[in-house]
Formats: structure tokens, sequence, C-alpha cells
């Protein structure tokens, strides 16, 4: 895995703006083929785990939103932890993690997985060195096993360049909507850029191995980074389209419009507080 050189992460080769008419037919075709790729896994009683990884504001969340959407949510389930509780602190690292693996004929997504201790928990001090290197020596062995039991593996690395990262940052300050998605945590590791590209770097060259490797996404335009990723995890999961057919609806059964029902006016409507259509003129 190539390390990452200066403050950018990003590649400039691909920091190009997409169309927005092609973006939505990508987007549309793709999330059609996520839908067809899920039905092979429920089907064949597949067992999928994909972790996104990543810079604050580096665009996980968008993307995991733009995979998820079109999903069943009864067999597709994001999983984004809170802190560990007090109890957790005391069990095995993984231990919390492994709850949340999945069962045959179901995906779960990792935003933010147990890669916490190799990022955030490192660079900000909320483990021990001891703590740190068990982790970096231990993963690859846990991949391993989840690999060896059946789960198919993959993991997505977001990589935004500072500059972009700042620009979405201040964006987010502007925006009274999207305030709640700066927390401490954030402003503080905005302060730590460096810090956390070592860890990075040091991360990937631990775990970044052939029966679990890192998929680098080049996020410096959203709408790029997740028609990119949406594509290749559809090649991670070899899949067949099973869609059923359409089935043919069978002619309704009479309604009969002699039963009493309660008048509106007995009801509690939710107010209508959207104005009608003008005109065409």
């Amino acid at each position: 895995m190539a390390k990452s050189r200066g403050t950018s992460e990003q590649s400039p080769t691909v920091a190009r703006k997409v169309g927005k008419k092609h973006y939505e037919k990508e987007l549309a075709r793709l999330q059609l083929e996520l839908v067809r790729q899920q039905e092979f896994i429920r089907a064949r009683g597949l067992k999928v785990v994909v972790i996104f990884e990543g810079r604050d504001a580096a665009g996980k969340g968008g993307a995991i939103k733009r995979i998820t959407e079109p999903l069943n949510p009864r067999a597709a389930q994001v999983v984004a932890l809170a802190a560990p509780t007090e109890r957790e602190r005391t069990q095995w690292y993984f231990q919390r993690y492994v709850a949340h693996l999945p069962a045959a004929g179901e995906m779960v997504v990792f935003d933010r997985s147990w890669y916490n201790r190799a990022g955030v928990e490192r660079v900000m001090g909320f483990c021990t060195d001891a703590e740190y290197e068990q982790f970096m020596h231990d993963c690859p062995l846990f991949e391993e096993m989840l690999v060896a039991s059946g789960i198919t593996l993959v993991k997505y690395w977001f990589s935004v360049s500072d500059t972009e990262q700042e620009k979405r940052f201040q964006a987010r300050v502007a925006d009274p909507a999207k305030r709640w998605k700066l927390s401490p945590m954030d402003l503080e590791a905005r302060d730590r850029w460096v810090e956390f590209s070592r860890a990075k770097d040091a991360m990937l060259a631990a775990t970044d191995t052939d029966v679990a490797p890192w998929w680098v996404v080049e996020a410096d335009v959203k709408k790029r980074a997740r028609l990119n990723v949406m594509s290749h995890l559809l090649t991670q999961v070899p899949y067949e389209d099973l869609t059923p057919p359409a089935p043919v609806l069978p002619p309704r059964a009479p309604i009969d419009h002699d039963v009493e029902r309660a008048p509106f006016s007995e009801q509690r409507i939710v107010p209508d507080v959207v104005p009608a259509a003008g005109k065409k003129g």
C-alpha cells in the first residue's frame, strides 16, 4: 500500500466534477444493480461485511446512504456504534463488533469499525500504546478468521485532501442543518492532520492483506466517489440477476361501500400546509 505524501491525500487526476445528468442516470443504474446483488446474497445465504473508514467529512455517510437506500433494510444493516460504555471497555476489544456481524443472507455496513483503535483512539490518546500494538497484531488475524468463516469482507478508505476537508467543515459551520455533524472531537481532530496521516499510513501498512485488502476511494468529489465505490462494491460480490418475474395481480375483490366508516370530522387529520399548484400559463 503506497503511503501518502505531504498534506494531501488526493490525486488531482480524479478531482473532476460529475455532470448532473450522468450522475443521476448512473446512480439509478447502480442502485438497481445493488438490489439485484442483495437478492443474490439473500438467495445464496451469503454473509457480507463492508467497512467504511476515512477522515471526518470524507463523504462516507453520503456513500453509505446511496448504497443502502434502495435495499431491503431487513437484510442490509448500517452499524455506527457510539463510544464504548464502561462495561464494553472491559470486554475483548472486538466483542461489541462481533455482535453485529451478519447471518446468512445479510449485509452489514460499518460506518466506522474496529479500526477506531488504529485511528481516533490512537491519535486522541483513548488507548494505551500496549492496546494499540495488540490491536495492530490481532486485527489481521481477526479478519482472517472472519473470512475463513465464510464472510466476504470489503474495506474502503475514503481519502480526502486537507483543503477539501476544511471546505466541508466550513460548509457545516455555515449550515444550521449540518452543524450537528461537527462534534468537539471533530474540531480537535481538525488540528491533528499530520498525526492522523501517520496513523492511517501505519494502519494500512499493517492491515492491508491479501485476505482482507484495503480499497482507497478518492473522495474530493463526492458524486464521483459515490459512483466509484458503488461500482466497485458490485465487483466484490459476484452475482446473478435473480429478480423474480412480476406477479400477475388477480382481479381485486369487490369493495363493500355500504360499510359505515368514521367521518373525517371525527378524525385527527394532519393539516395540509402545501399550497395548490399554480396553473400553467
